[in-house]
């Protein structure tokens, strides 16, 4: 009887375990799935606000405009038709505010009514017009022509290079600069965490006496507990200052900034977990090692790295992506500059940064929203990536060692 009530406890308890361990995996599923088709909505979509509609007289020979170009129109850097191939005209901008410095309020009407024939009058009289207003304001005899907007292609979002989600007439989604910040405060981040980290864990799981190991291991451990807000203020007051001051820039907040910062943030995790690694070498290993005549440095390189070498990855795997995911801290030493950075000494912005910044502004649903979901999925790919590579690294000289 006994034993067949522990064999019941038994089979309940590993059900419960199974249960837990198919609820986790579908959960991540789940929120990669749900990543995905939010970030893949912005391909689906034209780069102007819904309800909204670009058109410029009747016998203007363009057709088609990109983004970039609009942009420059509106901004006043083209300032004629014939520099987008068409006549030689002056562009004549008009937004549905400008709608006043042409007609009166009373041939507007009271109630705006006549609004939609004035604007119809306005851009078939004016032959270099192009005019950004609601659709709802469209007459149905409108005798312009709307420009034809192409969707946003995936090419165009990760090539292009100004990344303004929220400019009228037309949002400008280039990724490619945020792309390029993340991977240089990211890899400049593990340049300094990954040998840093490594060392620190062989000193503590084989040189340091225990009283001293005793003192530094929950001192690093920590670190790892404060707030992510406070690494950035250090940056900020310490570490921004320090770079200004030793490069003689104008300014302090740097890729390189967050580069530093980053790789203190990710120092506990990989030195705390290479370390255990590397403590759990079975000690027979080593003085075999040292009987054969190895010295304690050849034993630490041949043996005891090769043989925690899973543990190293896993912390490292961990630590970089504490790093490449990081948010506030980088956003507070890094300048959020969306320009493309051409050197560590540049500011730059990074993907988790905007999408934390921007977030808040976004409206649920809309264009700005689904491209900083679309973010999201190419920092997922980022991170997989770097992760994989670092496995790919780690198991190669793990067998190369063997």
């Amino acid at each position: 009887m006994k034993t067949n009530f522990k064999q019941i406890k038994e089979k309940i308890i590993e059900f419960i375990l199974m249960l837990s361990s198919a609820a986790t995996s579908i959960t991540v599923v789940l929120i990669v799935f749900f990543l995905f088709i939010e970030g893949a909505g912005v391909f689906s979509k034209k780069p102007i606000d819904k309800g909204f509609l670009l058109a410029v007289n009747d016998s203007n020979p363009i057709t088609k405009l990109e983004p970039s170009q609009i942009k420059d129109i509106f901004d006043q850097k083209i300032t004629n038709w014939k520099e987008l191939g068409g006549k030689d005209q002056a562009i004549v901008l008009f937004r549905t505010g400008d709608i006043t410095d042409y007609y009166t309020d009373e041939e507007l009407g009271a109630n705006f009514e006549y609004f939609p024939e004035k604007i119809n009058e306005l851009v078939a009289k004016t032959p270099g017009i192009i005019a950004f207003f609601s659709d709802k304001y469209k007459s149905k005899d409108f005798k312009g022509r709307e420009l034809d907007l192409d969707k946003i292609s995936v090419f165009k979002f990760l090539s292009d290079e100004e990344w303004f989600p929220t400019a009228e007439p037309v949002a400008q989604m280039g990724v490619k600069p945020l792309i390029y910040g993340t991977l240089l405060v990211s890899f400049g981040a593990i340049v300094l965490a990954l040998p840093i980290g490594l060392f620190a864990a062989i000193y503590l799981s084989e040189i340091a006496k225990k009283r001293t190991r005793n003192f530094l291991k929950p001192l690093i451990e920590l670190l790892a507990g404060i707030p992510s807000v406070v690494y950035g203020f250090f940056g900020l007051v310490i570490i921004v200052p320090l770079i200004q001051s030793v490069f003689n820039l104008p300014v302090g907040e740097t890729a390189l900034a967050g580069s530093v910062v980053l790789a203190i943030m990710a120092l506990p995790t990989i030195i705390t977990i290479s370390e255990d690694a590397m403590r759990n070498t079975p000690r027979a290993m080593k003085e075999a090692s040292l009987a054969l005549g190895a010295s304690h440095w050849q034993t630490i390189y041949k043996v005891v790295i090769p043989y925690s070498a899973s543990g190293i990855t896993a912390g490292a795997i961990l630590g970089i992506g504490r790093a490449i995911g990081e948010t506030m801290a980088v956003l507070m030493v890094t300048g959020n500059a969306a320009v493309i950075p051409h050197t560590f000494l540049a500011p730059v912005r990074t993907i988790p940064a905007t999408i934390a910044a921007e977030l808040g502004e976004a409206a649920n649903g809309g264009l700005h929203y689904e491209a900083l979901f679309a973010l999201g999925c190419i920092l997922f790919v980022i991170t997989f990536g770097i992760n994989m590579l670092v496995e790919m690294v780690t198991n190669k000289q793990s067998h190369k060692k063997h």
